[in-house]
């Protein structure tokens, strides 16, 4: 062999060196949060397609991690997501169930979007609310409305104080019960896939701490209820132009909170 010209075993192993180099320079580890939301997403399938009811119990964290393929810490997390977002309540000492059914596909796509393009949040946060006043135009029309349901929900509301989870469940709830009394089960769904794609990422902070947010306590707590209040007073008395101006309070709370965690 001439001298200076590589042996094959030493061009195999400069061929290796080369590709490790290359697999180094395009590996990337994936966060951890983004992992949790793929986790997530797994036990919503699992929800839905196991047909869970509401209170139904959802499997050990290490069952489910040996399901879905991933760590227990990443499981923890990604039920503390869906505590939050209330579709989970967590008991301790107990598990997990099921508070109310998980969105269609079409709020899959929407939490795809968010996640793809962060800064798209307020448009979903527009829409959220050009939805509301969508009901609110079909509810003002209706000769006569039955309130009870959304009665009952700022009840609920009014006594969540202190769990993230739980708090989040009745709210949805709340905004739930009135676009249903709109009576078009095509925007019920919808709404419904835009406020939990909403509400997941706007409280996204305190889902990585395991906190609860600070508004869950003291005076805050209070100005939360008094935001609701009105548009069930309003949906009582029967007057649009009201219930437009409540809605519309809200709606800005909610930008001025989504625009306060960035």
């Amino acid at each position: 062999m001439a001298r200076g010209v590589p042996s094959k075993s030493e061009r195999t192993a400069a061929a290796r060196r080369a590709k490790d180099e290359e697999y180094r320079e395009n590996f990337h580890v994936e966060p951890v949060s983004r992992v949790a939301d793929r986790v997530a997403n797994q036990v919503r399938d699992y929800i839905v397609e196991n047909d869970l009811e509401i209170g139904a119990r959802l499997p050990s964290e290490r069952r489910l991690a040996e399901l879905v393929g991933s760590s227990r810490p990443t499981v923890s997390q990604a039920l503390r997501s869906l505590a939050v977002t209330g579709l989970i309540e967590i008991r301790p000492g107990s598990g997990a169930f099921v508070l109310r059914k998980p969105t269609t596909a079409v709020g899959t796509g929407l939490h795809m979007m968010i996640e793809l393009e962060p800064d798209s949040l307020d448009e979903a946060v527009e829409m959220r609310h050009l939805l509301e006043l969508a009901a609110a135009n079909l509810i003002s029309a209706k000769p006569q409305l039955q309130v009870s349901r959304i009665e009952d929900a700022l009840e609920r509301l009014s006594a969540a104080r202190g769990s993230a989870s739980e708090w989040i469940a009745v709210d949805t709830n709340f905004h739930v019960a009135f676009v249903e009394l709109a009576d078009n089960r095509y925007l019920t769904s919808i709404f419904e896939s835009v406020h939990d794609a909403v509400v997941t990422k706007a409280y996204e902070d305190w889902i990585v701490a395991a906190e609860t947010p600070p508004w869950l306590a003291g005076e805050e707590f209070g100005a939360q209820i008094a935001l609701h209040e009105p548009i069930v007073r309003a949906l009582q008395g029967r007057d649009h132009a009201q219930l437009v101006a409540a809605l519309q309070r809200h709606q800005e709370a909610l930008v001025a909170h989504v625009r306060r965690r960035r």
